[in-house]
């Protein structure tokens, strides 16, 4: 999870983290192999070539033997024949269809008594009559089947195999030769305007994202409206935001809600090993949506052809050239051609500035994270394909998913599904999604068997963090408290805001290292030693506090001064207020007040935990008994034992004004004069 205080899940576990190690070899398990090429084809193509030309030379060599045994025969004409009938010698003679006589004669002709006559058709008919009249035995016999073609095919299909085989193989390597030349050209995927798409009723939760993007659409749909005053088509919107907010899909929507061509591309494919190759496709795409106009170019993680130049030491004159040649044609091609450029990225702090100025990128659209409401839009349109049953509550379920994005709902959908049909129900019920939403946040349960000694530490642990959380003003509520373990924790807390947070008090952050600390505590005040459960909550507890000192101006001592470098909003680590500017001695200032809040917030869960023993004995007995409790199981065990509820943990309509938990603040604060020139000096 995020150690951030922005992250609106605030998870405690009681294990350490393990690292995962490399497999044999130094790879990671599970890596997945390169595939190796495969002559198949080659081989059947040579198999296939094999066997024609086996048949070819056996048919050859069958009729060389046939011509060689048939005996020899003298080739006589038709009077030949009839003058030899004159004379007896046809011994005997054979019909065969109405073309062919053969037969022996008595005396040898030309030295052949073997003969062979071709009878015109429709010749005599009383020839046969003549021939039993001259004591000639006379014989019919049908034709043979017309076997022209079938020879003719037998003879001919090999060659003509071979010669269409040279060809094929003639013109892949004329490919393979061209293919050197290709490498300049797009390889953009183009979406026709006819063929159904993404519109703006598939995108939720970024109303405000949509609403700057339908005047592209409106112009592309209708530019006269806009150029008959002057005004010019946006060169190119920019959309930034974290992963998984739907940009991609809010582009996708832009093109199906315009109906124009649509050519999507993602910023590496530009890149190649050849020099000149990204600038060539670059060349080659616009020149493709100029011709499709009116168009949209969507180019995806832009930042891996658009990052700032000369900002490293390592430079990349391809990449640098690809990025030239896109500032060329997103500034150079002609005004009345209706091409649009989409981009997007999560990191819009390393893009070159030339790249963002006015002309090329117009606009500057952020696609932020959603809020509950845009979060029940979001489940409503993941859930209209899915059978729901009567008792789920998508608003209820909206409220829980604090800080979740558009591509985290869709999953948590799926996996209630997915739930719902291994436990073979015909619909998707409530307790489906509360499963899949515990299985995404805290992971799968682990069939561990632990020892008595380590439940009982687990479950005072998680009831320390549970309770601190109940007693502490501003914390926000506990829903869930399980020893049952998950991913790679042993038992977890689950705190689930009310509402969308978008700035944090003080006295919010105090509160959530007090409840983090609540489980080291816990084993202290019970067991009067402490174990190696608290490792995680212990790093999130450090990095909050320095980011108060060094980086919110949130120490008395230092006063409202930043000592860390903001980084991009949309990062996935953020910025933990390491040393960078500043001198030794104001890093030792820094350090102990870091200190002094991790100390003071740990004596106040102390005090806590040894006020309310009975209830944290009581949760920890409901733990071992149950193994997951709720938050009315909470709150009965509290009214039990007579331990006064937080009004943050009640329903907003039943709280009354509250205090709020801050540590003191340092007996004698000083300022040291080395920390005053350094200020000086900036």
């Amino acid at each position: 999870m995020d150690k951030q205080p922005g992250n609106k899940y605030w998870l405690q576990n009681s294990n350490d983290r393990q690292q995962a190690r490399p497999g044999p070899g130094g790879r990671n398990n599970g890596q997945t192999p390169q595939p190796r090429p495969s002559g198949g084809i080659n081989r059947w193509l040579w198999l296939l070539v094999g066997i024609m030309l086996a048949l070819f030379i056996f048919n050859y060599v069958n009729n060389s033997n046939q011509s060689a045994n048939s005996p020899q025969r003298v080739e006589l004409s038709y009077t030949q024949f009839y003058n030899e009938i004159q004379k007896d010698n046809v011994k005997s003679a054979t019909f065969i269809g109405q073309t062919d006589i053969t037969g022996e004669l008595n005396a040898p002709v030309n030295g052949q008594s073997q003969y062979h006559v071709y009878q015109l058709p429709n010749g005599d008919d009383q020839l046969a009559q003549l021939l039993i009249q001259h004591k000639a035995k006379v014989v019919y016999q049908p034709p043979p089947d017309n076997s022209f073609w079938l020879n003719l095919l037998i003879t001919f299909l090999p060659w003509v195999f071979l010669i269409g085989l040279f060809f094929f193989f003639s013109r892949r390597a004329t490919q393979g030769q061209q293919g050197i030349f290709s490498f300049g050209k797009s390889r953009a995927k183009l979406i026709l305007e006819d063929r159904p798409s993404t519109t703006f009723a598939d995108v939720a939760g970024v109303d405000e994202s949509k609403y700057e993007l339908q005047e592209v659409v409106e112009f592309l749909k209708t530019p006269q409206k806009f150029q008959r005053l002057g005004g010019k088509i946006p060169r190119g919107v920019l959309l930034v935001g974290p992963p998984g907010t739907g940009k991609t899909l809010l582009a996708r929507a832009v093109a199906g809600e315009a109906g124009v061509p649509f050519f999507s591309m993602s910023g590496s494919e530009f890149v190649e090993v050849l020099v000149g190759v990204g600038a060539s496709r670059v060349r080659d795409l616009f020149d493709q949506a100029k011709k499709a106009s009116p168009s949209i170019i969507f180019i995806d993680e832009i930042d891996a052809v658009g990052r700032q130049r000369g900002a490293s030491i390592n430079t990349n004159d391809e990449r640098e050239q690809t990025l030239n040649q896109l500032l060329v044609e997103m500034d150079g091609f002609d005004a009345r051609q209706a091409v649009v450029v989409l981009a997007a990225t999560n990191r819009p702090d390393g893009l070159d500035q030339a790249l963002l100025r006015p002309g090329r990128f117009d606009r500057r659209v952020t696609v932020d994270r959603p809020d509950w409401n845009g979060r029940l839009a979001i489940l409503k349109i993941h859930t209209r394909d899915v059978p729901l049953s009567s008792d789920i509550d998508l608003q209820a379920i909206a409220r829980s998913t604090t800080g979740m994005v558009g591509a985290d709902l869709a999953n948590l959908v799926n996996e209630a599904a997915l739930l719902a049909a291994r436990r073979n129900l015909d619909r998707v019920n409530q307790r489906c999604f509360e499963e899949a939403l515990d299985k995404i946040l805290l992971g799968a349960e682990r069939p561990l068997v632990l020892s008595d000694e380590d439940l009982n530490v687990t479950a005072y642990h998680e009831g320390g963090h549970a309770l601190t959380g109940l007693v502490s003003e501003g914390a926000d509520p506990v829903t869930k408290v399980t020893i049952v373990p998950r991913g790679q924790a042993l038992g977890v807390t689950m705190y689930t805001p009310l509402d969308d947070r978008y700035n944090y008090a003080k006295e919010y952050l105090l509160t959530q290292i007090v409840t983090a600390l609540g489980g080291r505590a816990a084993e202290q005040v019970v067991f009067n030693r402490i174990t190696t459960g608290a490792e995680n909550d212990l790093q999130r507890v450090t990095a909050m506090a320095r980011q108060m000192v060094a980086r919110w101006g949130m120490s008395e001592r230092l006063g409202t001064v930043s000592f860390s470098e903001r980084q991009s909003p949309f990062a996935s680590a953020g910025d933990t207020g390491a040393p960078t500017n500043y001198s030794e001695e104001t890093a030792e200032i820094i350090d102990e007040e870091v200190d002094r809040i991790v100390r003071t917030c740990y004596d106040q869960a102390i005090e806590a935990l040894t006020t309310y023993r009975p209830a944290l004995d009581r949760i920890a007995q409901e733990l071992r008994r149950h193994e997951t409790i709720d938050a009315k199981q909470l709150h009965n065990i509290l009214e039990e034992t007579g331990t006064p509820l937080a009004q943050s943990q009640l329903h907003p309509d039943q709280r009354q004004p509250t205090t709020t938990l801050a540590p003191p603040p340092p007996a004698e604060p000083v300022t040291p004069p080395e920390m005053e020139s350094h200020q000086e000096s900036q």
